[in-house]
């Protein structure tokens, strides 16, 4: 990539952002920032979870207004635009969610607003014309009549931004772009990205992955607690100083220390089978952390899922402590013990709606509660004890979970489970979207867990966290098992890859 840098070298300056200060109830956002974007540069913003980018995003968009402060869009000072202005001011935005129709095809999502026609009558042929040629020029293999609902995930996101080419877009921001996509789909938006600079758009790029800012980015801003820390070319902050300069301390290690020691086995899984899901057989030990490994469409998620209840499994059986159990409902799951913090902890993990209080008290309810009444005072005692323990940034634990940011809401689900008397937690890409120190703090928590004798599995398309975090790894491939790795010697990103790309050979864990 940093090849593709020197195509285009930044411009002047198309968006300043002077003194913004944005404050919410017993929360100050952003505070008196000042930052400048370019033509044709890559502009990272870097931060932990809550530190102001998302307010920044919402500003800049049109969103949201700012209580103080301007900003400058070639030459032109606004104290607050609308989503219509920044539009026509060229300003896009791509979050990690898109906002696509499902049911129409990919041209009219082009259009989407902007229909091609004569005022009465649409021309649909015109606009599939016009999404060709951008797609012909972006390069992306999309046919322009299929219906959205059919895409990837990958694909909707580069629909997205065809959709901001075709309005001329001057700035476009993407919010953790590749959080949901394959190695192979981030390179194709890596190109994406290079082609859009080329043209002298100006890419404001949000990411927790460190990777991808040092290989994208030309320049980074670095947020916290609402203020900026500091701006600076990329190529001249080394990776260590990034991280201090995020979390506001020094991180020692990437992954902290593990001292636990696994047990006895707990849970055994026997030739497992579902749909695609065959004779996968494992074991889990008491104390430890089993790593599931796998690309995309590798059964990984399929196989904890059963392993909670959430799907039933058509063959196979799970001993827990020795013993045969039925587990054909998370209800069941949670009364054996086991715990589940799911991929997609907005939709399942949480209840987006309750407070923090509320969602921690679900899965405890009965504990806390005594002839149907609930028991405010162990339940307080309950929260502050876990909102402490891991550092939920909030004014108050009655704050809707909704309001909190992603590393924060991750908390909360951890919390949850901390609370049960759950034995087993299954984490299902616990760090996904989850800023470096959060992640830490959440790698913390997980080894005193195991300290305490808790076993988890954890799921992750993050080899470094997976060769970080597991005392064993377990490779999946198109559903079947190709490996157990027992020795940390052999934790390897190449040994991983080499088993998840292959076929199954059979084995047990």
């Amino acid at each position: 990539m940093s090849a593709q840098k020197l195509i285009c070298p930044p411009g002047e300056t198309i968006l300043s952002i002077e003194g913004i200060t944005k404050t919410y109830p017993g929360v100050v956002a952003l505070d008196n920032v000042s930052v400048s974007f370019r033509k044709g540069e890559v502009h990272s913003l870097a931060g932990e979870n809550g530190a102001g980018k998302s307010t920044l995003i919402k500003i800049i968009s049109g969103f949201t207004a700012p209580d103080m402060g301007s900003f400058v869009i070639e030459g032109r000072s606004f104290a607050h635009i609308t989503p219509r202005q920044a539009k026509t001011q060229g300003i896009g935005v791509i979050y990690q969610e898109t906002n696509l129709v499902p049911d129409i095809s990919v041209a009219e999502n082009v259009f989407l607003g902007n229909y091609l026609g004569n005022g009465v009558f649409i021309n649909r042929h015109l606009m599939v014309q016009r999404t060709s040629e951008v797609f012909k020029e972006l390069d992306i293999g999309i046919d322009p009549k299929e219906t959205v609902e059919n895409l990837s995930a990958a694909q909707k996101q580069f629909v997205e931004i065809a959709k901001a080419a075709v309005q001329d877009v001057k700035i476009l921001i993407l919010d953790e772009p590749t959080a949901s996509l394959t190695n192979k789909d981030v390179g194709v938006l890596i190109r994406l990205i290079a082609k859009l600079k080329a043209k002298g758009v100006a890419i404001v790029y949000i990411s927790h992955r460190l990777d991808e800012i040092y290989e994208l980015s030309d320049r980074v801003t670095v947020l916290r607690d609402g203020k900026i820390i500091a701006t600076g070319q990329t190529s001249e902050i080394p990776q260590d100083k990034l991280i201090y300069l995020i979390v506001g301390r020094q991180l020692s290690d990437t992954f902290p220390l593990r001292s636990a020691a696994p047990g006895e086995v707990i849970l055994q899984a026997k030739n497992l089978g579902r749909g695609k899901i065959r004779d996968v057989s494992f074991s889990l030990r008491k104390g430890e952390i089993l790593g599931l490994a796998g690309l995309i469409g590798s059964g990984r998620t399929e196989v904890v899922r059963m392993l909670f209840g959430a799907d039933k499994m058509a063959l196979g059986e799970i001993e827990l402590n020795g013993q045969k159990v039925d587990i054909n409902s998370p209800q069941k799951a949670v009364n054996l013990g086991i715990g589940f913090l799911p991929e997609d902890r907005k939709e399942q993990g949480i209840l987006m709606g309750l407070s923090i209080m509320e969602n921690i008290s679900l899965p405890i309810l009965r504990r806390i509660s005594r002839f149907m009444m609930l028991n405010r005072k162990k339940e307080n005692e309950t929260i502050n004890l876990y909102k402490d323990a891991l550092n939920i940034k909030t004014s108050s634990f009655h704050q809707p979970v909704c309001n909190l940011s992603g590393g924060n809401q991750q908390k909360v689900v951890v919390s949850k489970w901390l609370a049960s008397t759950a034995q087993i937690l299954i984490f299902d890409e616990p760090t996904q979207g989850i800023d470096v120190g959060t992640k830490y703090e959440i790698y913390q928590m997980m080894n005193r867990l195991t300290e305490r004798g808790i076993s988890i599995i954890m799921v992750s398309s993050e080899m470094e966290e997976l060769i970080g975090m597991s005392d064993r790894i377990l490779v999946l491939h198109e559903g079947r098992v190709t490996g157990i790795l027992e020795d940390r010697h052999q934790f390897t990103q190449e040994k991983i890859m080499e088993l998840a790309s292959k076929a199954p050979e059979g084995g047990v864990a």
